[in-house]
Formats: C-alpha cells, sequence, structure tokens
C-alpha cells in the first residue's frame, strides 16, 4: 500500500466508523397501560460492535401520553439496556410480562426466561434432546403468546437425528446416544438444510411451553416432511373448547420435478407453503408426546391444511376479535417461478366452533398487473406487524414497496379498500413499527436523512376529509453524527422517471411503463463523480430509505444512481415478469438507459462513472463493465453472479439460474443435469461470456460461506480477467456469508470500496 492509499484507508476508516456507530430500530412495540390515555413503547435497538466483531442489542422505553388529544408527550428512559447474550425479545400481549430467549451454542441448552415487572419469574433451560436454538429470522421465526399469558408456542431447531457410535472394537450397537474417552461418533446420514443462511439447519419444528410447570412439549401430528414457522394462536373465541395453533408449513418436496429437496428459502418467497391447524399439544395426554412427530399420528391430531386451494400462504394474523385469519400469499411467485413477485391478501371467516374436518373458504384483495398513475400497484410485503390492526378490528396496517419508495398502507378487510396513508409528495420511505389504538408509530428516512420516529393520527381538519397527520418524536437515538449530517447536507434526492428505450412490440403494457432511478446528487453534480447502485434479486428493490454504506459513499462526494430497472417490484406484476428469459440484455439496456438519461440532463460527467452491485447487482456490474467497457472507470462487485453455467451446480437455487435464463419455459426444463444447449445458453447470458472486453479495474468481495453464489463463481471471473491482463482485487471474508453481514467483514468491505472509488475516480 502506497503512502497516498495509506492516507486515504485512515481518513476513510475514521468516517466509516462515524456511520457504523449509529445505532438501527429493528422492532417496537406498544405496550398498553392501566392509565387512561399512556402507551408504553418498547424499541429493541441494534448496533455494530467492530473491537468484539458482534451486534450489540439493546432496549429502550418511552411513555407515550395524551391518548385521545392532538398533542402528545414521549418520556424516554434515561439511558438503553444491553441485552447481552439475547437472542430476542417478545413482550406478552397485555405487556405485563417479556420472554426473553437466549440461544445455546454448540450444544448448550437454550434458556427461556419469563421477566415481570420487577424480576424474572421463571427460567427454563430446554436440553438439546428436546430442541436446538430458536429461529430468530424473519421467516421461519414464530414466537406467540396465548391470551391467558400461560403458554408460548415457538419454532425451533429439531433434535438432532442419532449418529452411530464407533468404539475400538468397531460399531456399537443399541443405544448410541452416549459418547465417552473410548467412543468416537460417525457422521451418519447427511441432513439437507434450507441453504444460504440456514446452514446444518434443517428441521424447524413448532414446541409449546407452560409457563407455571416449566414444560415444552413438541406439537403433535406434523409429518417430518413439513419444516414449520410462523406459528399464532387460535383466539379463545374462536376456539371453542379446542385450543388450536395455526402455523405456516413448507414441504421439503420443493426440488425440480417434485423431488425432495430442499432449495435456498432466503429471499426466496416461490417456495410453496401453507397454513395448518393443530391442536395444542398441552390438549394431548403427557404419555403422547414425543420430541418429533413420526407423521403417523391418528387423523384427529394430525395437522389440517387451510389453504389447500392455493400454492402459497404465510404471515398468518387473527383479527382483534378472533372472526378474521388474515394471510400474504406469494402465489404469483410460486406460480411463475420467479423468486419474488406481487403478493396478494387473502382471508378467512373464522368459524367460533370450527373443527378441523371443516374447511374454509379463502376470498382475496386483487393483484394489480398494469397500475395507471397514481393508483394501487400492488402488494409487496417483506413483513407485517405481529399486531397490525386499528382499534375498529378491521383495518390492517402494512409497509409495502411503492415503485422506488417505501409507504404505509391501511386496508379494510371488510370492503377491501386500499389507503396509502403516508406523504404522497414526499421522496422519503416510511416503515410501520407499532400500533397504538388508531395510531401508527413508524419511521421515516431518505438517502440523505437518517432515520426519524413518526406519530401518525387521524385528524379532520374543519370543512375537509379525515386524513393522515406524522409528527416527528423527539427522540434520544442517536441516527447521525454532526460530521455525517455536515457531508450529506450539500446533498439532494430526486426520484427519476426513465421511459423504457426503444420497447419490442411482444412486450407486455406494463413493461414498457417508465421505470425508476433514485439519483443523490451533490452539490455540483455535473463535475462530481458518480457511482452507479444496483440491487439483487433481481427481483428485489431499492427503495429511497436511509442506507449506511450508500451514504457514506455520498459522503465522499459521489452522486448515486440507484436504478430499479424492470424486474423490480413495485411496479405491478406484468413490468416485474417482463425480465425473466432476459437476463443480461433487458436489464443490462435498463441500467445503460438510467445513465444517458442523467447524461443528457446534464446531471452528471459522462467520464467519470463507476458501478457497484451485490449478487444480481454485481452481474450486472460485471456486464455493464464487458458490454460497455469505455463508460465505466471502475467497478466493484460483492458475491456477483458471473457465470450461470458455473453456478447451477453449486447454488442452493438451481432454478433461479433457469428462470432467469429460460423464462417462462424454466419450469419446463429444469433439471439437475442441464443439457448441453442450456449449459451453453447459462453461459451466453453470463458476464464473463464478455470478460474478454473488460477494461475497468474490478473490485471483487466474496464472502467464503456464501451459499447463494459460491465464490466459485467470483473467483472464476477474476481470474479470467487476470488472465487478459486486467486490473482486479480480490477480498475474501472466509466466515461471511451472500449478504457479506459480519461486522468487520462489512466495515471492511465498504471501506475498501470507498478507497477504490477515490482512487480512481478522483
Amino acid at each position: 500500500m502506497d503512502l497516498t492509499t495509506s492516507e486515504e484507508y485512515a481518513s476513510q476508516s475514521k468516517l466509516l466508523q462515524e456511520f457504523t456507530k449509529v445505532p438501527s430500530i429493528d422492532s417496537a412495540w406498544v405496550l398498553k397501560n392501566n392509565n387512561d390515555g399512556i402507551s408504553t413503547a418498547m424499541f429493541s435497538i441494534s448496533q455494530p460492535d467492530l473491537l468484539a466483531n458482534r451486534t450489540r442489542k439493546y432496549s429502550m422505553y418511552c411513555h407515550i401520553k395524551g391518548a385521545g388529544t392532538n398533542s402528545r408527550d414521549f418520556q424516554w428512559s434515561p439511558f438503553p439496556t444491553e441485552m447481552t447474550g439475547v437472542s430476542v425479545i417478545v413482550p406478552s400481549p397485555s405487556g405485563s410480562k417479556l420472554l426473553i430467549v437466549r440461544n445455546g451454542e454448540k450444544g448448550c441448552p437454550t434458556k427461556l426466561e419469563i421477566v415481570d415487572q420487577s424480576h424474572v419469574e421463571k427460567e427454563i433451560h430446554v436440553g438439546q434432546s428436546m430442541h436446538g436454538p430458536l429461529y430468530t429470522d424473519e421467516w421461519f421465526h414464530g414466537i406467540s403468546w396465548n391470551q391467558e399469558e400461560t403458554l408460548i408456542a415457538y419454532i425451533a431447531e429439531a433434535p438432532p437425528q442419532p449418529r452411530p457410535v464407533f468404539s475400538d472394537s468397531g460399531y456399537r450397537k443399541g443405544d448410541s446416544s452416549d459418547e465417552d474417552c473410548n467412543t468416537w461418533k460417525g457422521q451418519g446420514d447427511w441432513e439437507e438444510d434450507w441453504g444460504e443462511r440456514y446452514s446444518k439447519k434443517g428441521r424447524p419444528s413448532l414446541f409449546v411451553l407452560d409457563i407455571a410447570s416449566g414444560e415444552v412439549r413438541a406439537a403433535e401430528g406434523i409429518a417430518t416432511s413439513l419444516s414449520v414457522g410462523q406459528v399464532v394462536w387460535v383466539p379463545p373465541s374462536s376456539s371453542g373448547s379446542q385450543t388450536y395453533l395455526v402455523f405456516v408449513g413448507w414441504l421439503e418436496h420443493n426440488g425440480f420435478h417434485n423431488t425432495a429437496r430442499k432449495l435456498g428459502i432466503k429471499y426466496c418467497s416461490n417456495r410453496p407453503c401453507a397454513l395448518y391447524a393443530i391442536a395444542s399439544p398441552f390438549e394431548r395426554p403427557e404419555t403422547e408426546n414425543k420430541p418429533v412427530c413420526d407423521g403417523k399420528s391418528d387423523s384427529a391430531a394430525s395437522a389440517h391444511n387451510l389453504t389447500a386451494s392455493i400454492s402459497s400462504a404465510f404471515f398468518p394474523r387473527f383479527s382483534q376479535d378472533g372472526k378474521i385469519l388474515l394471510f400474504l400469499s406469494a402465489k404469483q411467485a410460486v406460480n411463475s417461478g420467479a423468486h419474488n413477485a406481487t403478493d396478494s391478501l387473502h382471508k378467512i371467516n373464522w368459524l367460533s366452533d370450527w373443527k378441523m374436518d371443516k374447511q374454509l373458504d379463502v376470498t382475496e384483495v386483487p393483484i394489480v398487473m398494469c397500475p395507471e398513475d397514481g393508483c394501487f400497484l400492488g402488494l409487496y410485503c417483506s413483513s407485517i406487524l405481529s399486531n397490525p390492526w386499528l382499534s375498529d378490528g378491521c383495518t390492517m396496517i402494512l409497509t409495502s414497496a411503492w415503485r422506488s419508495t417505501e409507504v404505509i398502507l391501511s386496508i379494510n378487510v371488510l370492503s377491501g379498500k386500499v389507503t396509502r396513508i403516508t406523504p404522497e409528495d414526499s421522496h422519503y420511505s416510511w416503515s410501520a413499527l407499532a400500533i397504538d389504538g388508531d395510531n401508527v408509530l413508524a419511521v421515516s428516512s431518505s438517502p440523505i436523512d437518517p432515520p426519524h420516529i413518526r406519530y401518525g393520527r387521524q385528524v379532520t381538519p374543519e370543512g375537509q376529509t379525515r386524513r393522515w397527520t406524522w409528527d416527528e418524536v423527539d427522540s434520544p437515538l442517536r441516527t447521525a453524527r454532526d460530521r455525517v449530517k455536515s457531508l450529506l447536507s450539500h446533498h439532494s434526492v430526486t426520484i427519476l422517471q426513465i421511459p423504457v428505450a426503444n420497447p419490442s412490440d411482444d412486450l407486455s403494457d406494463g413493461g414498457k411503463l417508465p421505470f425508476e432511478a433514485i439519483f443523490v446528487s451533490c452539490k455540483d453534480s455535473s463535475h462530481s463523480p458518480t457511482v452507479v447502485v444496483l440491487h439483487g434479486g433481481p427481483h428485489s428493490v431499492s427503495v429511497s430509505s436511509y442506507v449506511k454504506s450508500s451514504a457514506f459513499l455520498a459522503s465522499l462526494g459521489f452522486n448515486l444512481l440507484i436504478v430499479n430497472y424492470r424486474g423490480t417490484p413495485g411496479y405491478g406484476e406484468e413490468a416485474l415478469q417482463s425480465l425473466p428469459g432476459k437476463v443480461g440484455s433487458q436489464d443490462v439496456r435498463d441500467c445503460l438507459t438510467a445513465i444517458d438519461h442523467v447524461i443528457n440532463e446534464k446531471l452528471i460527467d459522462a467520464s467519470k462513472v463507476a458501478v457497484v452491485g451485490i449478487s444480481h447487482g454485481g452481474f450486472l456490474t460485471t456486464h455493464l463493465i464487458g458490454q460497455a467497457p469505455d463508460r465505466f472507470v471502475a467497478g466493484a462487485a460483492r458475491n456477483p453472479v458471473c457465470n450461470l453455467a458455473l453456478m447451477i451446480g453449486t447454488t442452493d437455487i438451481p432454478d433461479w439460474c433457469y428462470m432467469v435464463a429460460c423464462g417462462t419455459e424454466a419450469k419446463k426444463y429444469a433439471s439437475e443435469s442441464p443439457s448441453p444447449d442450456h449449459l451453453r445458453l447459462f453461459y451466453e447470458k453470463s458476464p464473463i461470456a464478455h470478460v474478454s472486453k473488460v477494461k475497468a479495474p474490478l473490485l471483487m468481495l466474496l464472502g467464503g460461506a456464501d451459499l447463494r453464489v459460491p465464490v466459485s463463481n467470483g473467483l472464476q471471473y477474476a481470474r479470467a480477467l487476470r488472465e487478459r491482463g486486467g486490473q482486479v482485487k480480490i477480498m475474501m471474508f472466509p466466515e461471511d456469508i451472500h449478504e457479506i453481514i459480519i461486522p468487520r467483514s462489512n466495515f471492511e468491505s465498504f471501506l475498501n470500496i470507498g478507497v477504490w472509488f477515490m482512487t480512481h475516480l478522483k
């Protein structure tokens, strides 16, 4: 490292720490107090700890006074409380108790703590013989208190299958559960997991804790081929004399041609799933309880499929009176094969005397195919609040992508009316945190303005119709330091409409509509260097929210052109489905069209353009520097897809390779043994087909434990580029995954991207 580069490292690392140290709000709950007009909000906060290479977790409380009035007073606790060793926290429905989960590591038991308002009421240690760690991710995660606050249902890894035990005498027959100094355990049969982010996790299962006795029981009647998640209790008023649980189940037979394979599920809503109902295990005799069901229980106890009529159902939520069960469906993704698509909202009218032999009807909110200007674009939800209901019991609050922004929607589940309740004349993105009666606690941010807590309420100005107003909440949460605010204050944000260049006649109407780009510009943008930022997926979206890494690049004096090319969710189903089968061409043209647009508008300097992307964004990055080699000064790619022909045999989502390359024909052709013609097609659609034309220096950042796009993809491309005399720098993070999220890895990754671009662009 020369002196100039060393000084740049020192300067940028100091600045990047200013961004890194700022805490993030992960989730929030509003707890009702006995005092009228007072609520308590509890926030879960995280902060990277680079020295310890972990993420710190904190909790903070805030009393909200003045419910029912036009003014609110927010009184915060003086300091946050660090939750060392805590995996997840979940308050009870009344807010009088708190579940604290401490997942055991390396064979240690999991600890479940029940905390009331003054002390730890109960501590239960659950050994590995009952189950492994609880799932705390956003997909399988499900922790649910019953209304009486006597039972807690949750999802945890099933105990491992027995492994053979050997000694000097050979195989030890009989009970092989124990191991001593004279024996060792073999590997046994290989168990498949759910791919990226779920390494060595393949059997999420349902368990229920009885708080009073401290006993944990596994749910019965669930076949071992079913992975379980997102459990909720059926409210007492809707379950009669029987106590039921509703959960999401994914069958492991989702491989090609219905073979038994667990294809990667992270970021993949196209995996078939259904809602199931089952009786509480504490209504079964104790002697019948088993850690994991063998799938052969009597039919009366077996899980009942509630949504057999559709291919996808998840995020179940009961209305407050228990009469309606709401859930999302990704049936468009399942049926088309696209890994994400437009969601639909469904409801089941739940019968108070329902028995498991009765089938329930399902209705839905229609999907938007080709949206008109200003109209509802469809649902694109990555999560739903645990309690999304306003006090009327029929209006739910959702956060959804809406073109290049994220908005908060209210949906009347009786009429189906959808209303955007966040400001329409804003480039800010919004996300709902919790519901407080008829009000909404949320955060809003923009690419250059860190998150602010907002409190939404409905008002009726004199002579006007009822509308939502959003108050900014003064909080002690430090969202940005003064230096960061100063550097970003010289930037502005615009969402640009980009017309499709020369649309072909075979495109659907939605596929011909303009796409968008978020332009974060410096004060003198036409003379400043520009970094094109590309999201992955391809069916994911870059919304106009605050992202520390992008804000860091902007603070260095770069314009940012964040392109939401066609295929991005948030623009209607037709636009999204226009991309499969056309990757490497349509999406590349969209990126170049967006760059041409800002050049023609004299917004940027065409001679100072770089590009960065992750996953499919890295696919586009390496495509662009190959297909348009004279237009980019430098590139950076994080875990990029560079060769589909190589990826097909190593990734956890081989179906994705067929879908992006073959489009609507993907399901017909998909196979674990691709034909020579398909391997040729995969290669031709890949960046490596253009590697000989690359001129721009490339920074390659790879996660050594990436199961989605294994490092062989990036290494092959980098070595091929180097073989041809290209300038390439490779950084490997051996223990990191596809996202590169370990604190030190993430820090070093973006530090090097910043230095790389500063070196080549300035």
